[in-house]
């Protein structure tokens, strides 16, 4: 008999065997930041996270340091859009002044700006929709918006530069956008195998990047294949990608897998915003029908220590399956958890 439960027994020895363990300086804490002055706005499907204005923002990112994380992605909510997401490249834009402002107070934080046009289009499409042909997304038209997109956020500071509107040939472009201005040593983190998936919803919302018409499944994965994704990895890393991300993270850990066991470049996995909503909605008492019934919880998802064992548990799965990097919307909380 293989009695392999003695490493069981106690916390002590459980911890000792432990091989998996989370580690504040890979996590990312993903902030939305919008026009106006003393803005901290609540985002209904997004329990605990809201939409800040810059000064709110950096009172954020203050206590955000201080609990231990040091790297955070930010996503831009614009005050105008249009047809062409010209506000997306805008010099003083919203994640730009955002971006120079965060280097400016924190010059050691690490800042990964998001690079896409969703937020930014009338339509709420990742790219420029091609002239004369229905609703399709013009990848070529597209590669040049992002390519003065990521060129804007690296003048403004931004260590990072992060493409996820998944156009072919969008990390090659915007390598060599950053090269040929003098921004060799900004890193590329690439979107690069980003599924159609239905776990958005809650951040399309918070984004305000919700689509007028069709979907994005024309450029975005099919949930169903597994040899795709290592395709878009791999040619992101040939084109100059430094990190390649897999999202969402819970539903696809087998990709992280494989990708981690192919590919020698780091891992990024994000926990999206609908594997930290469903957790939260799990998480919620029942509504009460009566101060007896009320008085003492029944279920696990009832007791205060509920939401943390999930997220934590959630997070060391995605830690376990390879990610080198984890984005969560449980970050900060995560930074409290594990001190």
């Amino acid at each position: 008999m293989h009695r392999l439960r003695r490493l069981r027994k106690s916390p002590a020895l459980r911890e000792l065997a432990a091989q998996v363990r989370l580690n504040l300086s890979n996590l990312v804490m993903p902030y939305f930041v919008s026009p106006g002055k003393k803005l901290r706005q609540p985002i209904k499907s997004l329990p605990g996270i809201f939409r800040l204005s810059e000064d709110e923002l950096l009172k954020d990112v203050e206590g955000l340091k201080r609990s231990g994380i040091n790297a955070i992605i930010l996503f831009g909510i614009p005050r105008d859009k249009d047809d062409k997401a010209t506000n997306a490249y805008d010099e003083k834009g919203i994640v730009q002044r955002a971006v120079a402002s965060l280097k400016k107070n924190f010059p050691d934080l690490a800042v990964v700006s998001d690079v896409c046009l969703c937020g930014y289009t009338s339509h709420g499409h990742c790219g420029i929709i091609k002239a004369g042909h229905g609703l399709e997304v013009d990848n070529d038209e597209t590669l040049k918006v992002l390519a003065k997109i990521a060129l804007s956020h690296a003048r403004a500071g931004a260590d990072i530069v992060a493409p996820s509107s998944m156009m072919d040939g969008q990390v090659d472009a915007i390598r060599r956008g950053l090269d040929a201005n003098g921004f060799e040593d900004t890193a590329i983190m690439g979107y690069s195998a980003k599924f159609a998936s239905n776990f958005y919803g809650p951040f399309r919302e918070a984004a305000d990047s919700g689509m007028q018409f069709g979907d994005r499944k024309s450029y975005q994965m099919d949930f169903r294949n597994a040899n795709e994704p290592l395709r878009e990895i791999e040619a992101d890393i040939q084109e100059g990608a430094d990190i390649v991300m897999v999202k969402p993270a819970l539903a696809y850990l087998d990709i992280i897998v494989r990708a981690k066991e192919k590919f020698n470049v780091p891992i990024a996995a994000y926990n999206v915003s609908g594997e930290y909503s469903m957790v939260k909605a799990y998480c919620q008492p029942p509504p009460r029908r009566g101060a007896a019934k009320a008085a003492k919880p029944e279920t696990r998802s009832q007791k205060p220590e509920a939401e943390k064992e999930l997220a934590l548990e959630i997070l060391t799965a995605i830690k376990r399956a390879g990610a080198d990097i984890i984005i969560s919307y449980w970050a900060k909380d995560a930074a409290r958890w594990l001190k």
